[in-house]
């Protein structure tokens, strides 16, 4: 047990080897028992004092004091890189933020499992001032990107007073929440209008270790953009983190990521070729969960779970639940958030057709007129030859094909939270699917699904970040 004295005395050396006071560490003790609570530490030196819990038995603090005494990039240099512990690399973290990339850019960083962080949300922000790339470099190129930020604007500006006539504000709404809220519902229906090329914000929040896996793999993804931006988030952290970031590189590794590189876009005929696809549809299901083989005792568990309650981890042991289905790149973008469950990157293409949720919510005038424009700008689409650069110049309301694969606990969880009415219409649907094929799997189960139809609510007009009243 640590004595004041002694706390003194670490906090002098914390406090000289860092040359800041950082918050102090909250220590709580009772019967023996210790717990520390320390966060304001730089990554390496929280890293490092708690691997050193690996070789001696000793307070995490003591260790930190030790690790400061000595300089924590000499033990990362040591220890980590120099003798593969990347385990330690797993207790220091990091927020790397990329800004004004392509949504394509924003999809290969949050493709990770391991992915925490947040993205720009067309759901909430008027993007009609973003940077839109066009890597052809063609006047070509530049018209269909104008054309499409030309018709969002547009599609923006008409759907304001139209849903404000369809969806009058009611006596007790508060008038700025509705506002916020019909805004809302104009930006679900305008960013299908959104090209992939279009620029956004993404941060990702990372332990250094999942820094370097990921990032060393995005260093050979196929797209230029996305190789470009995974350089410079290494060159950031190598400077930030120089003796954390300076591994090896080899040859055979190398070879075998660039082989890898090549399956990275899950390609619509992968899919449209498979027996079950055709008879599901535009949504199948497959798994090979038997409830036959769960005990009664797992069975009465899953059929008392009470609402917005997870299911455990070991459910997983049952197997694997796999979803194909079509859904607009826009609404993708929301499901490819959940990390608990494998989700095949798709390649954009305008094969699959433009979801008709949008064209279905807009007037009548303005439908006709966005049809005339997808089939301009389908056809301009189709002469680039390459499919990869072809993606930038493709609305994100085109249909792309999805393929999940997710364990119990996590096909429950998304067919739960995505079925509820603060979720996007075309994302509720495939919610609803999955909890269908969920109930055909285990009738036992309890499922909190909603199955209402799409209601208008101003709820999401209270969605935001706003500064509290004083």
């Amino acid at each position: 047990m640590l004595t004041l004295e002694t706390w003194k005395q670490i906090r002098e050396t914390i406090d000289q080897a860092l040359e800041y006071d950082p918050n102090p560490p909250i220590v709580v003790e009772k019967d023996g028992m210790t717990v520390i609570v320390s966060d304001s530490l730089p990554p390496e030196a929280n890293a490092m004092a708690l691997a050193m819990y690996s070789r001696s038995p000793k307070s995490f603090l003591v260790h930190l004091q030790e690790v400061l005494k000595k300089g924590w990039q000499k033990f990362m240099g040591q220890f980590y890189v120099g003798y593969g512990h990347k385990s330690i690399g797993d207790c220091g973290s990091t927020t790397v933020c990329t800004e004004n990339v392509s949504m394509l850019v924003a999809k290969a960083v949050q493709d990770y499992k391991l992915y925490k962080g947040q993205e720009a949300s067309t759901r909430y922000l008027d993007m009609a001032n973003q940077r839109v790339l066009n890597p052809l470099g063609t006047p070509e190129g530049e018209d269909i990107q104008n054309l499409w930020m030309t018709l969002y604007k547009k599609v923006l500006a008409e759907l304001i007073p139209y849903l404000t006539e369809k969806y009058p504000a009611l006596p007790t709404d508060d008038p700025k929440v509705y506002e916020k809220a019909i805004k809302a519902k104009a930006f679900d229906i305008a960013r299908a209008f959104l090209p992939a090329g279009c620029t956004t914000y993404v941060g990702w929040h990372t332990t250094l270790r999942e820094a370097w896996d990921h990032l060393k793999e995005l260093s050979f993804h196929p797209l230029l953009e996305v190789r470009e931006s995974a350089q410079m988030m290494l060159s950031g952290l190598r400077e930030k983190y120089p003796n954390s970031f300076n591994f090896k590189s080899y040859p055979e590794q190398d070879t075998f990521f660039e082989k890898c590189s090549v399956r990275t876009y899950h390609k619509p005929g992968t899919l449209s070729e498979s027996v079950d696809w055709r008879e599901g549809g535009s949504f199948s299901g497959w798994t090979e969960i038997d409830p036959g083989y769960m005990n009664q005792q797992t069975l009465d568990l899953l059929s008392t779970r009470p609402q917005k309650t997870e299911l455990p981890d070991w459910f997983n042991k049952y197997g694997l639940f796999q979803f194909r289905f079509l859904l607009d790149f826009g609404s993708f973008r929301d499901l490819q958030r959940h990390r608990s469950c494998t989700q095949l990157m798709p390649l954009l293409t305008t094969k699959c057709g433009f979801n008709d949720w949008y064209l279905k919510s807009l007037p009548e005038n303005l439908k006709t007129e966005v049809l005339e424009t997808l089939a301009i700008q389908e056809e301009r689409i189709a002469k680039i030859d390459d499919p990869l650069i072809r993606q930038y110049y493709i609305a994100m309301g085109y249909n792309v094909f999805c393929h999940v694969v997710a364990g119990l606990p996590s096909a429950v969880y998304i067919a739960e939270l995505r079925s509820g009415q603060a979720v996007h219409p075309t994302l509720r649907r495939i919610a609803q699917k999955m909890a269908n094929f969920l109930v055909r799997t285990i009738p036992e189960m309890a499922l909190h699904v909603d199955y209402s139809g799409d209601e208008w609510s101003t709820a999401r007009g209270k969605h935001d970040i706003v500064k509290k009243d004083e």
